[in-house]
């Protein structure tokens, strides 16, 4: 007791706002359940498993610790009969959501004192009251992983709309009926909703795969400004449930006043049915009906996989898209290399701040040891437990409004994050990067009608592919289906699953897309000092060790009705691109005029969208402003590039934010990081601005911009450019152009930002899917239906 008196100056009282890691150790995945327990630093309220504490003692000269250990209890023999209570909000841990199904544990504890872990009872008498007040104080406290998890998920929780306490409602006489609805300006009797104004019934929103309404409701809001719709068949006895949506704030809402709402129109919520799911309800439905031979290779007994590089990753909510990413990324060379093989944990943690659980490096370093080590991949009765990658979500979303959210994510999305993430944590260090190896560089050529030329270069870490479906190689099945489709149609029958026929279009076909000649509306000739059409194609000016290519599932009906490809898409074990590398300027060629002649100066740059690419989108349903910043980020280069951006930024949190029409202004308010990240791509600083300003902040879209305005950067000589772009990339990677498949992330569902996704990977010789915690030997390898694929330099 004498020893832990002494080290009481060592002791802290956690406050309200103190960060607690109680739940697991933060340079590995031990917990209080692990065989050594867990102890808790009582000076920075971190925790470490039984092999780690040591280093933090060596590191802090912390040495009082709490010790945790967590013994499972034995299960009451009715527990197995026991109904499970079904959830109605999509979270855990809170009332209406996922109840805690673990088993139960008993929960031992005792303080530690560092270096000879001397051990003393905890409750104790004998205890100074500043231990006895800080320990209590931890036990009773929410963990700062639990926080974190509770905190995501109630993000997501309905607000109470600013409109419902005084809403107006006219008087004029509607009364609705309990049932019989149908739209009052279409024949849709699905998807209704009821405007808690005037009391119209209305359709909703057109789904992006061409489904759902006929954009009625949203239409009436925008002619009549009425702010509150009630869907119909979501409304019962318990208004809570019912899915209320506020067109102002475009979001579902809370109405406090709903029961009076409702019956300002005769509606006698008591006694109506449910028949309609809310849209919280869809998403949890997506979520609970999870299958895992449903949804990839379906009714096969796969053999279940353990040990080093097979350890599952548990699914925290919606987190497929990361956990199907990472499962990649640690299985090439330079990750694997970067994170577990050249950097131990007790290495990572010495270089490590203050709090551990806050630095990429460290739960990088983590994620590796935890997934290549085998330590987490052994079987239990459910398969393997596998790892549950808490600390290291938690710090790559951190200051993300969408990944640090419990919503599905586009793993697309998540994979250039993750670069920027750890280019971030590794910048002017290309050699510890290891998305070096990801990087190439594309050169395109312009040719304007006076026969000139110009050559623009831009670095990338992703190929996106579109898929022309002009080229599946089934044609003829393709027609014989569609005519029997068409029969089938008129008799009133509907096609099977196992009838439908797909188009097949090979891999090959897509690469030619990129590559082929295309044409670039709007271009600004110094030859001809005036805008025309040019003619752009695009090579490799480098192969990376690993190409990453995105299969574009997304194209425009007839109608413009946005709509994902059902294509299967024929994709090799091994392809050679070499005819794609690009051979610069030829002798003959005659280079654009650096800058136009006389005082024909180069427009000035404003963001400004194109109304016809803007109506159209605007035509399909999509809000107006939406509409003009997809057509400026995509620098109006047509509307299936506008469409592209649509689908995937919709959730963006400034997408409600107005255009600046200042361009100066918006020059001026441009993240400097992203200015200097041009800058080191050889552009001028001015240019940078321009760019950025006039394609949302985004580099990639500014690169595009820049690429397609050369009147921005006349003022650049072409050398120069040339060698300080050839200077700053020194460090990518250039080889051979031939490649082997291995990897690939399949999704299912209508749309990049729900359903599911599994990784499949090739290790030691034979196809594995990681599905989440299960990780098993491939049976009928989907290969065909890949949205991301990953192949290695051979």
């Amino acid at each position: 007791m004498d020893l832990l008196r002494s080290h009481l100056h060592k002791v802290r009282i956690p406050e309200p706002g103190s960060r607690i890691h109680k739940d697991e150790c933060c340079v590995s995945f031990d917990t209080p359940r692990s065989e050594g327990g867990l102890y808790v630093d009582m000076t920075s309220f971190l925790g470490f498993g039984r092999e780690h504490v040591a280093w933090n003692y060596e590191k802090s000269g912390n040495p009082v610790y709490l010790h945790i250990v967590q013994r499972r209890k034995p299960e009451p023999d009715d527990e197995a009969d026991r109904p499970l209570k079904k959830p109605t909000l999509l979270a855990i841990g809170v009332e209406g959501g996922f109840t805690d199904q673990e088993p139960e544990y008993d929960e031992a504890f005792e303080i530690v004192i560092l270096p000879e872990f001397t051990s003393l009872p905890f409750p104790s008498i004998d205890l100074p009251e500043k231990v006895r007040i800080a320990v209590d104080k931890v036990i009773l406290a929410e963990s700062a992983d639990r926080k974190q998890q509770l905190a995501s998920w109630v993000a997501d929780k309905k607000k109470v709309s600013a409109h419902a306490m005084d809403l107006k409602q006219l008087d004029n006489g509607v009364i609705v009926p309990p049932t019989g609805w149908k739209c009052s300006k279409c024949d849709k009797t699905e998807n209704l909703w009821l405007n808690l104004t005037d009391g119209m019934i209305l359709c909703g929103r057109r789904l992006w795969d061409g489904s759902g309404g006929n954009n009625h409701a949203i239409e009436h809001y925008e002619q009549t400004k009425y702010p509150l719709a009630v869907k119909l068949g979501t409304i019962t006895a318990d208004l809570e449930a019912a899915d209320v949506f506020s067109y102002p704030e475009d979001d579902s809402v809370e109405d406090p006043l709903l029961a009076q709402h409702l019956s300002h129109f005769g509606i006698d919520f008591s006694s109506l049915q449910k028949t309609e799911m809310t849209t919280a309800e869809r998403e949890l439905d997506h979520n609970t009906n999870y299958d895992w031979n449903r949804i990839q290779e379906s009714g096969k007994d796969a053999e279940l996989l353990y040990g080093p590089g097979y350890t599952g990753l548990v699914n925290l909510g919606n987190s497929c898209y990361m956990a199907s990413v990472m499962q990649v990324m640690f299985s090439t060379h330079p990750f694997i290399s970067r994170y577990f093989e050249k950097q131990s944990l007790k290495a990572a943690f010495a270089i490590a701040p203050a709090d551990p659980t806050l630095d990429l490096n460290m739960q990088m370093t983590k994620l590796a040891h935890g997934m290549l080590s085998g330590k987490c991949s052994v079987p239990n009765q459910e398969g393997q437990e596998g790892i549950h990658p808490r600390m290291f979500k938690t710090v790559i979303a951190a200051k993300h409004p969408e990944f640090s959210s419990m919503r599905q994510q586009d793993a697309l999305d998540f994979f250039l994050h993750l670069i920027d993430q750890v280019d971030q944590a590794n910048t002017g260090n290309h050699e510890l990067n290891p998305f070096t190896g990801f990087k190439f560089i594309i050169e395109e050529r312009l040719q304007c009608p006076s026969g000139k030329v110009s050559y623009n270069k831009r670095s990338d870490y992703i190929l996106s592919l579109n898929i022309p479906l002009h080229e599946a190689t089934n044609k003829e099945q393709l027609e014989a289906f569609h005519e029997k489709k068409a029969a089938m149609d008129l008799d009133g029958k509907e096609v099977s699953n196992e009838e439908i026929v797909r188009p097949r279009v090979p891999l090959e076909a897509c690469l030619a897309s990129f590559s082929g000649a295309e044409e670039v509306p709007e271009f600004y000739s110094t030859a001809l000092n005036s805008k025309t059409t040019a003619i752009k194609t695009a090579g490799f000016k480098t192969f990376p060790d690993y190409l990453v290519l995105q299969m574009r599932k997304f194209v425009m009906e007839a109608g413009w009705v946005p709509k994902k490809l059902d294509v299967y898409v024929d994709v090799p074990d091994i392809i050679d691109i070499s005819h794609m590398r690009s051979k610069g300027i030829q002798p003959g060629e005659e280079l654009l005029p650096e800058g136009a002649s006389g005082d024909n100066k180069a427009e000035p740059v404003h963001p400004v969208a194109s109304e016809d690419i803007v109506s159209q989108l605007a035509s399909m349903g999509f809000n107006y402003l939406h509409c003009q910043k997809a057509a400026i980020s995509t620098s109006n280069t047509g509307v299936e590039e506008a469409m592209n951006w649509l689908l995937s930024h919709m959730d963006d949190p400034d997408i409600n934010d107005p255009i600046s029409k200042d361009s100066q202004a918006a020059e001026q308010t441009v993240d400097e990081t992203s200015v200097q990240t041009l800058v080191s791509f050889g552009f001028q600083e001015d240019v940078a601005r321009k760019a950025l300003a006039a394609s949302g902040g985004n580099i990639e879209r500014a690169t595009d911009w820049i690429f397609s305005h050369p009147e921005a950067f006349s003022s650049v000589p072409t050398d120069s450019s040339t060698s300080n772009m050839e200077d700053d990339d020194a460090h990518i990677p250039d080889g051979s152009g031939r490649y082997k498949l291995m990897a690939f992330v399949s999704h299912m569902g209508t749309s990049t930002h729900c359903g599911h996704y599994v990784a499949h990977v090739l290790k030691d010789g034979r196809w594995v899917i990681f599905n989440d915690s299960k990780v098993a030997a491939s049976v009928d390898l989907p290969k065909d239906m890949g949205y991301l694929y990953f192949f290695q330099r051979i």
